[in-house]
């Protein structure tokens, strides 16, 4: 159970998402119209992401979430959509995708998926739709299905946060009054959802009831912290943003007056 997950095609993906990304920082910037150097921060935060992903798709907590214990398939969960996609744009330049929207309706596709309502949407339905037991227990009986999952909360959990993270002017992030609003409403589902776990009266998922008791925890109680896991830190990611966000916002309008009135003396 506390065995590493060595897939070829995770390994491979993650290899290939940090290579190309250094590549086009380094030896290839220069192609990038209005390109600039990256700092060392950026690149860091970049690639503490991707050590995210590794962690969550390759470290024991896959192999404990898969056949184990519903609370590291939860933790795992949350590591692929909270916390490894806000580093990952953190990290991307804002002219390193750029080039793309040059292809044709790149830019008016770009700008309906990443439209808040289409990103708030997309990821919090997926997301609640892979839990219901029938699809949570397809994932863990076959691999292909497992992979389509964990894409699809990767790839929705990046929209969902590019209102808020968003590395390029062309698809903006939201204002921060807006982005206030915005982030209390994404702390709403996990909330909900962790909710209905924590508190069911039954074993949602046969796998987890069928599976060797790991530490002494029984299937309901792991499924309650799993619930817990969900509700308090997953919304907790969230507000944590929306706090750091706030001030943000609260100090620009405090400091706003201030340089008016210079400009006025001046």
């Amino acid at each position: 159970m506390f065995a590493w997950n060595w897939d070829i095609s995770v390994l491979l993906g993650l290899a290939v998402q940090v290579g190309a990304y250094l590549l086009c920082i380094g030896p290839l910037r220069s192609r990038f119209p209005g390109s600039e150097p990256v700092s060392p921060a950026q690149v860091q935060t970049f690639l503490l992401g991707s050590l995210v992903l590794f962690i969550a798709l390759c470290s024991p907590i896959e192999t404990l979430g898969d056949g184990y214990l519903l609370s590291a398939h939860m933790i795992q969960h949350l590591l692929i959509t909270l916390i490894a996609p806000p580093l990952l744009l953190l990290g991307t330049p804002r002219w390193l995708f750029r080039p793309l929207l040059r292809l044709p309706f790149a830019l008016p596709v770009g700008r309906f998926i990443t439209n808040p309502i289409f990103a708030f949407l997309s990821f919090n339905l997926v997301f609640a739709i892979w839990h219901t037991p029938a699809y949570y227990e397809a994932t863990l009986r076959s691999l292909p299905i497992h992979i389509l999952e964990h894409v699809l909360f990767f790839t929705t959990a990046t929209l969902t946060w590019w209102p808020v993270f968003s590395p390029m002017d062309e698809l903006p992030r939201l204002p921060d009054p807006a982005q206030c609003l915005y982030l209390f409403l994404e702390s709403l589902p996990p909330t909900i959802l962790g909710a209905l776990i924590t508190f069911a009266g039954w074993i949602l998922y046969p796998t987890y009831a069928r599976a060797p008791r790991v530490w002494g925890l029984s299937a309901a109680l792991d499924q309650q912290i799993a619930g817990l896991t969900m509700w308090i830190p997953g919304a907790l990611v969230f507000l944590s943003v929306l706090t750091v966000v706030f001030f943000r916002w609260f100090n620009a309008d405090e400091y706003s007056p201030s340089q008016d009135a210079r400009s006025v003396v001046q």
